[in-house]
């Protein structure tokens, strides 16, 4: 979670400092462990370092390479040990995770990036041939944004900084259609003129070209096939293992995630157990675990309690019933990109806990529905037995999972059919593709929102459904990444680990998904491990009570909001169907996408602040004279900075002007 950050005059004007160290004070609280330079001529890079490990700490950076490349480093290298074996001869002493990224990039080039299994991002300056390289990991979990101008490049793990450089900015209606069908795609930001560097992927900038190519993508070749369950089950184990093995490296105790869930359970109790027989760097996990009383499906205290009375020991619980509100309204601080963002209940408690036990890193059970099979569509199984011709076992799967369901078998195999039709015709028969009526058609039509919707839309007939449908399960997972906001903790995922992923892909699905038990892998693997009262878990906690909450209480708001709302004036949606819709919500009656209906109305919040600070320019769909008494035509004049970043917007505005961009 260090802070990388850096600036690039293509017209050779030397950089000034105090730009990009009012870039690093912006982000202080993300890199609190110092601050580190380097400027040469044009060229400009900083770290702020957020130290996790003890062989962060020996670290320096920006890092110099015997060859002269110089490069920031924000992550944690898993297979460390297998590198330093093969770059022994470069090597030399310098055996932190930048000095093997290093020794890497010298003696393979770009193709080093490949070989780096973990959690990270970097930034690497080849002064020879003035170029810069941009890249994060296999699917995305570390940040890195930039901003490629015809003057100068810009560059952070944080988007807030680089749209207060950049602004006045232009909404890029793209992002928006990702952002109300599912997730934006993850190179992309809310801003046309800032972008993501892509997941498993690497951005080289010169000073007259810029592209983006890819290091890793899923092996589709790639099967493990085995006899017996038990071989699935014991490789299953000890890859999982070590995923959280690799993530217990801290020289702080770990804060875990802990909802009572497979996920987060599972994680607790393997580490737990790699603790007690191996040891870990890290002196203990420790648990926090959320729950709402007043919800009326709520559950998890049963299952979480569990997990804490086979651990001996209680984790840190907060109830969000009483007077959280599920999300807000209001930004008091610039926030660079929309949505429900972390209730406030949920940032106090973790706040609190991090200032008193000095947790700097937690694990999180993110992925696991995706990866496990919890997620999975037996439909995606029965195409598989359809292309392969194997109706024996298709019958026999049908005739099961009917039983199940209490459908006649032949709707299945309809709705099975289905999946072979192109992604257009297909969204017209699954019912999570139907578009919100609170949607402009036009605006639907024009982005392919039923499309986006669908669980698998890479629309390749080199693939079987699975694996089409394990592909995109990762895209959605680097599009989520990407949308995450920073957090105050590093967050570490055991179930994004590359390894366990590679291996989940190359299984049978069958393994993950069988009639009648979702996670069907990891149930088996982990009996003796989890507690029996979770491994036969199949409830799942809700959130609708506390949107239906924090509405009523927040309607005066959602009225003024919607009196003349951004989104419909820019042809996102029919204001009247998305007050009714709202209104409805309000009122109990909960819609089958309520989840989209809330993201709606917060990317109206957002829009309304970021316009109001003059960082934003809309040119809506319909002429008004202004929205909430801003002229959506306002110049680059119009640009009230946020309080926390005031230093930073003065100095952007004199760094602008002394270059003669007009940014």
């Amino acid at each position: 979670m260090s802070v990388q950050a850096g600036v690039w005059n293509l017209d050779g004007e030397p950089i000034d400092p105090e730009f990009l160290q009012g870039i690093g004070k912006s982000v202080t609280e993300y890199g609190p462990d110092g601050e580190f330079t380097y400027f040469n001529g044009s060229i400009g890079m900083l770290y702020r370092p957020f130290h996790t490990t003890s062989e962060s700490r020996l670290e320096r950076q920006p890092y110099h390479s015997g060859r002269g490349y110089v490069l920031t480093w924000d992550g944690r290298l898993d297979n460390s040990d297998e590198l330093v074996t093969q770059l022994d001869s470069e090597l030399g002493s310098a055996h932190t995770d930048v000095g093997i990224v290093a020794a890497a990039f010298e003696r393979w080039g770009t193709e080093c990036f490949s070989t780096l299994i973990g959690e990270w991002a970097l930034a690497l300056w080849d002064p020879s041939e003035k170029r810069l390289v941009l890249a994060r990991d296999y699917i995305g979990i570390k940040h890195l944004f930039y901003y490629s101008g015809s003057k100068r490049v810009l560059w952070c793990t944080h988007l807030a900084p680089l749209a207060l450089a950049t602004s006045p900015l232009t909404l890029c209606e793209e992002y928006v259609a990702g952002f109300l069908s599912l997730y934006p795609d993850a190179d992309l930001t809310p801003y046309n003129e800032i972008q993501a560097v892509p997941p498993g992927s690497f951005v080289c900038i010169s000073s007259n070209k810029a592209f983006t190519r890819r290091f890793w993508t899923f092996d589709t070749r790639l099967k493990i096939r085995y006899s017996r369950d038990a071989e699935y089950e014991e490789h299953f184990r000890r890859l999982f293992r070590q995923a959280v093995r690799r993530r217990l490296r801290s020289d702080s105790p770990i804060l875990a995630d802990l909802s009572g869930g497979f996920d987060s359970s599972s994680i607790v109790c393997m580490a737990d157990e790699i603790l007690a027989k191996e040891g870990a760097e890290t002196p203990r996990v420790d648990t926090f675990s959320l729950y709402d009383s007043k919800e009326q499906s709520e559950d998890d205290h049963l299952y979480f309690a569990e997990v804490e009375n086979q651990r001996g020991r209680p984790g840190v619980h907060a109830d969000l019933g009483d007077s959280d509100l599920a999300f807000t309204l209001e930004y008091p601080q610039f926030v660079a990109t929309p949505g429900l963002g972390e209730r406030e209940g949920i940032k106090t408690a973790l706040r609190a806990l991090v200032q008193k036990s000095g947790y700097r890193v937690s694990l999180s059970g993110v992925g696991g529905d995706e990866m496990l099979g919890q997620a999975l569509d037996p439909r995606v199984q029965f195409s598989d037995l359809l292309l392969q011709f194997r109706l024996r076992e298709l019958n026999k799967q049908l005739i099961a999972w009917s039983l199940l369901m209490r459908r006649p078998w032949i709707q299945p195999l309809l709705q099975t059919f289905c999946q072979f039709l192109p992604a257009p015709m297909r969204a017209r028969f699954i019912q999570h593709a139907k578009i919100e009526p609170w949607v402009k058609s036009e605006f639907a039509r024009r982005h392919k929102l039923a499309v986006r919707k669908l669980p698998a839309s890479q629309e390749s007939r080199h693939w079987r459904p699975s694996t089409e449908d394990f592909i995109e399960s990762l895209a959605i997972l680097g599009r989520q990444l990407t949308s995450r906001r920073p957090s105050a903790l590093e967050k570490r995922y055991p179930y994004l680990d590359q390894t366990l992923v590679e291996f989940l892909a190359a299984i049978p699905s069958s393994q993950l998904l069988r009639p009648g038990e979702r996670r069907s892998l990891m149930r088996r693997a982990l009996v003796g491990i989890l507690p029996p009262k979770i491994l036969s878990r199949q409830t799942k906690a809700g959130a609708a009570r506390s949107q239906i909450v924090t509405l009523e209480r927040r309607w005066a708001k959602v009225e003024s909001i919607l009196r003349s709302p951004i989104i419909s004036q820019l042809g996102y949606v029919d204001q009247e169907r998305f007050y009714a819709a709202l209104m409805l919500l309000k009122n109990g009656q909960l819609p089958p996408a309520a989840g989209s209906l809330v993201q709606a109305l917060s990317l109206e919040a957002w829009l309304g602040d970021v316009v109001a600070r003059g960082l934003l320019e809309i040119e809506p769909e319909s002429p008004v004279t202004s929205l909430r008494g801003i002229d959506t035509r306002a110049s680059c004049a119009v640009r009230p900075a946020p309080n926390e970043l005031t230093l930073l917007a003065n100095q952007v505005d004199t760094s602008t002007r002394r270059g003669g961009e007009c940014t």
